[in-house]
């Protein structure tokens, strides 16, 4: 009886361990530590595109990579280990079925001990509650700030990168029907309290893009950011083969095959004018985002064979191989037209006259130089979520952050002929 008992037991124990993850290992078992590097993957949804997912796992340096997965099975497995030609030390897939397989210590232990993370496809709002809210996002974010290893996704695995997403909580949502109501109950939204991904502050994500016709949801989501959270927006989305892959610099690289095919990534931001809100944002009526034509500003880049094109996230304005278009929602309607760059820098004088401050290392390990001509009336440093953090200034010169953890961090600085605001990266 004891026997049969202990049997019963085991199996209800695997059962439940069964519901709850499985997972597919591919390679050696033997956790190793490489010389890893950053970097974020951004995938529209299709076919991987080769190029950007040799990118991807060179970052590993050799090391392990972890999938994270809440439908299929093994598919990465053979891809990534050994049709790429790139020599890792294993590739370990999770398929997540609830929560208590995201939090389990096995599989939290791999989040920790990977060099490269990618989330599948799949339908965005299983990672958004498997993953949320607990030791699983912490170990995200330690993963990506602390560690400092590279992360991607695609499709569903993409929405999720950017620090505000589209949840999908109660399935998509088509253009006409966001456009038409930006607080549809469809149009679910996050803001900043999910992942903390390095260059994706105040950015929302989207893959399948001109492939879906997304163009409309995608400007309704930059358009109710605006008028949820009183602040700028900006937005990254792929067309379904094509790759947006940024260096630890900020710099966006986009890979596809144009122009064999229209494969293309847009970097989206509301216009940097004193008016940039939407005129019209409410329930139940057609949204109204014009002014004057030019309420969002968008840079198209084609994604081309070796990824030489790109756009700078760490200033949203500099770029290479694309082309600038005005963005405008007119009681509901789109327009997308041929337009010009935003140089948000020339708008504010004081901004430039501050430029006279220097700022260096960046990235900084514990410590932070200023140099500037003018005295520094305020130095405020903010981490990505926008909380103002205590810091030591030494001589008016340097900057103590040692007891600050790795991470992208905010810092402004005040004179009298006006203020400057930069991106620091702490290892």
């Amino acid at each position: 009886m004891k026997k049969t008992l202990l049997i019963l037991a085991l199996s209800l124990s695997l059962g439940v361990f069964a519901q709850n993850y499985t997972e597919y290992t591919t390679g050696s078992s033997t956790d190793i530590s490489t010389n890893h590097e950053a970097g974020i993957c951004l995938m529209g949804g299709a076919t991987e595109n080769d190029e950007a997912m040799l990118w991807f796992l060179n970052k590993a340096n050799g090391g392990d990579v972890l999938v994270l997965r809440a439908t299929g099975s093994d598919g990465y497995n053979d891809y990534f280990y050994s049709d790429l030609g790139v020599t890792l030390n294993s590739v370990t897939t999770f398929v997540i079925n609830n929560a208590a397989g995201a939090t389990d210590p096995v599989v939290l232990a791999k989040v920790a001990n990977a060099e490269a993370i990618w989330f599948a496809g799949g339908d965005q709002f299983d990672y958004v509650s498997y993953f949320k809210d607990n030791a699983m996002e912490t170990a995200l974010n330690e993963f990506i700030n602390v560690k400092q290893g590279v992360i991607g996704g695609t499709s569903a695995g993409m929405a999720i990168m950017g620090s505000s997403y589209f949840s999908g909580e109660f399935g998509t949502v088509e253009s006409d029907v966001a456009l038409s109501n930006p607080y549809h109950p469809r149009v679910t939204m996050g803001y900043n309290d999910f992942l903390e991904v390095p260059f994706m502050e105040n950015v929302i994500a989207d893959s399948h893009f001109a492939d879906r016709d997304r163009q409309g949801r995608q400007s309704v989501f930059l358009a109710r950011f605006v008028q949820d959270n009183g602040t700028r927006s900006f937005g990254i989305a792929c067309n379904d083969y094509t790759a947006v892959c940024v260096e630890p610099n900020g710099k966006a690289y986009v890979y596809g095959e144009y122009p064999d095919y229209p494969e293309y990534a847009y970097f989206l931001q509301a216009n940097c004018v004193s008016d940039y809100a939407p005129e019209t944002v409410e329930a139940g009526t057609p949204v109204t985002w014009n002014r004057n034509g030019e309420a969002m500003k968008v840079y198209k880049v084609p994604g081309t064979y070796g990824g030489p094109n790109y756009f700078d996230l760490s200033d949203w304005e500099t770029g290479f191989g694309g082309t600038w278009e005005n963005w405008s929602i007119d009681n509901g309607t789109l327009s997308m037209l041929e337009g010009t760059n935003p140089q948000c820098a020339t708008l504010d004088v004081s901004e430039v006259v501050a430029n006279t401050i220097k700022v260096y290392p960046n990235p900084f390990d514990n410590l932070i130089q200023l140099e500037s001509v003018a005295p520094i009336s305020e130095v405020l440093l903010y981490d990505i979520l926008g909380n103002v953090l205590p810091i030591q200034l030494k001589n008016d010169t340097t900057i103590d952050t040692s007891n600050l953890s790795s991470g992208l961090y905010i810092l402004r600085l005040k004179t009298a002929s006006g203020q400057q605001t930069l991106k620091l990266l702490k290892r």
